[in-house]
């Protein structure tokens, strides 16, 4: 017996004692604190020449986050002031918990547009949502568990982006035109556009229009290289605002003479700050009866596990992408947007996350520390408190106008040919997300496209890489097995078979199976009866099975499965030295077949 063979009949189990002490040490240390509270790792490295590009990154944001907050709470199916009080908070608490100095959070069009469908116009629901969500993303984060968004990959994001933006966009044609619709759902969108096409009014079309084709010429100011540039930069940046301030002037220079407004508008916006107060835990529906807190988290279902998940991918891609090189981590991301979704609730919020266009507008601005969020939460507070009442003058055609041109900058069209280009298969999961979300919800496309994702995986679990080759050396023909990584319980059946077949094809001149197996570092139980089992197949078809140079790990297993499967494994220092054992073995006369004498170089 070799001295390691204790190593294989005994296995080695983790320190669950010592790792959970180490992990409550751990919890405990001035890291941990700094890892859950960024800001006492920044704050005093702050310098006041950052003061200057936070403010103007603030205040650039700011003014951008109120045209798409109030935009946005239209998307949920709420009063659009509800978009508004959505956006403040989680700018305060992201200073104290973020790690990306360039994330925004707030309203996103993605998860307004989610929220919609399960709060049937219920701020109520939205709230509830909020808080719910938000504390999910919260204990995920705590558990560390920002690991689940390796599970998404880039064509089920990709896709999800595609189809969200088509959906979100569709959704608003209607406004765009003037045109009445109870759905802002992609073909019921736009089977209502076709069908009441007639009622298109023409001074929504025309503002509808007119303001979307200067959104997107306001978007190339800051590439053009005459005139001056620092000014193109910031009227670029602050498109949407000047957007807003257009439509409200018109808004009301046209209706001063008129009883009538001259825009389908959004109507009165309630005036100051939302009341601070813990989320409803019970409300009414529309026929005024009574909803209680079991019945709320019926009626919001799935959304609450759906929204907190989307909501975390949508925030670390953001950190992922304005990262610079530096690792984001997304635990952290998750603690700090559950945070904010959290404390956001008792201020009336729906749920929210990162937003990518207004932390393209953050970052484009130049600022330097989170400390901008800052400057944005008290310009949405200001405007809360003295700007409401202007708000009513607002046109649907223009917030129309304003979501559809940031829903055509958010696709993703160059990962589409670089996904077509790289591999044409993962083109099947990008499809089938971008489908089942038009067609069916935004929910389920991403399972879809996830679960055809680990479809994959299971695929290629269920079928090892391995080579399989007669070679015949010293005399002795022998069929070499080189696996090329682990092989699971999934897997473990396709290896016996193509074993056993390959011998049976070759029956009377292999006599000796060596299956190598350096790359294997583990194996599970069902692996090893499988490897127990194949031994005795090949038995009867007078063949020898021997698991060469397999590591501890791997080998105990099969060991501790059956003591006499000791006999399988060779450890040698090179493969020339292991046939020249088995000839010697052979030569011996021992009147067996079967390879008895084990054969080990401790100096391995």
């Amino acid at each position: 017996m070799c001295d390691y063979d204790d190593d294989l009949y005994h296995e080695r189990l983790p320190n669950v004692c010592g790792a959970i002490g180490a992990k409550a040490r751990s919890c405990c240390s001035t890291d941990t604190v700094k890892r859950l509270l960024p800001i006492s790792t920044w704050l005093p490295k702050y310098k006041a020449r950052y003061l200057v590009g936070d403010m103007v990154a603030g205040l650039t944001v700011g003014l951008t986050c109120v045209a798409q907050g109030i935009a946005y709470g239209a998307v949920a199916g709420l009063p659009p002031v509800y978009g508004l009080y959505s956006s403040f908070m989680g700018s305060f608490m992201y200073i104290l918990f973020g790690t990306c100095k360039d994330i925004t959070v707030g309203p996103t069009a993605i998860i307004s547009m989610m929220v919609n469908p399960h709060i049937d116009g219920n701020p109520d629901l939205a709230v509830l949502l909020c808080f719910l969500s938000g504390c999910l993303i919260l204990l995920l984060g705590l558990l560390n568990l920002g690991v689940l968004v390796r599970f998404i990959s880039m064509p089920v994001t990709t896709g999800f982006t595609l189809a969200a933006a088509l959906t979100v966009g569709s959704g608003q044609i209607n406004n765009l035109f003037g045109i009445e619709s109870n759905s802002n759902e992609f073909l019921k969108s736009w089977i209502n556009f076709f069908s009441h096409i007639e009622q298109t009014r023409r001074n929504d079309a025309i503002l509808g229009c007119g303001t979307l084709i200067l959104l997107l010429l306001m978007r190339k100011l800051s590439s053009l290289s005459c005139g001056f540039r620092q000014l193109n930069r910031y009227l670029s940046l602050c498109r949407n605002v000047l957007a807003v301030f257009l439509g409200i002037l018109l808004c009301y220079l046209l209706s001063r003479d008129s009883d009538e407004m001259p825009f389908r508008v959004n109507g009165e916006i309630t005036a100051g700050l939302p009341p601070f107060r813990p989320p409803p835990f019970h409300t009414e529906n529309e026929d005024g009866e009574a909803i209680d807190f079991s019945g709320m988290v019926s009626k919001l279902g799935g959304s609450i596990a759906s929204i907190a998940f989307l909501s975390i991918l949508e925030s670390v891609a953001i950190g992922k992408a304005f990262s610079k090189g530096q690792i984001v981590d997304a635990s952290q991301e998750m603690v700090a947007l559950g945070f904010c979704n959290v404390f956001s609730s008792f201020f009336s919020s729906m749920p929210i996350t990162g937003s990518f266009g207004r932390s393209a507008v953050n970052n484009a601005s130049g600022v330097q520390t989170t400390l901008g969020g800052a400057i944005t939460g008290i310009l949405i507070l200001m405007t809360l408190a003295f700007l409401t009442p202007t708000f009513a003058y607002i046109p649907k055609a223009t917030l129309a106008a304003i979501i559809i041109s940031a829903m055509l900058f958010m696709v993703e069209y160059d990962k589409i040919g670089e996904i077509w280009r790289a591999k044409k298969r993962d083109m099947l999961p990008f499809l089938a997300t971008v489908l089942t979300c038009l067609f069916w919800s935004l929910e389920y496309g991403m399972l879809v496209g996830v679960v055809i994702n680990a479809l994959f995986i299971l695929k290629k679990s269920m079928t090892p890489q391995f080579q399989l080759e007669t070679q015949k050396h010293n005399g002795i023909e022998l069929c070499l097995t080189e696996l090329k990584g682990s092989v699971d319980y999934t897997g473990a059946e396709y290896l016996k078979t193509t074993i056993v077949t390959h011998v049976t094809e070759h029956m009377g001149d292999v006599t000796l199976v060596v299956i190598k197996g350096a790359e294997i570092n583990s194996i599970d139980a069902t692996v090893a009866a499988t490897i127990v089992s194949l031994r005795e197949d090949l038995r009867l078809l007078k063949c020898d099975l021997i698991c060469w140079n397999w590591s501890i790990a791997a080998a105990g297993v099969v060991c501790r499965l059956q003591k006499k499967a000791r006999s399988m494994f060779k450890f040698t220092k090179s493969f020339t030295e292991f046939i020249e054992t088995i000839a010697r073995e052979r030569e011996s006369g021992n009147g067996s077949r079967r390879v008895s004498h084990i054969a080990c170089d401790l100096s391995q």
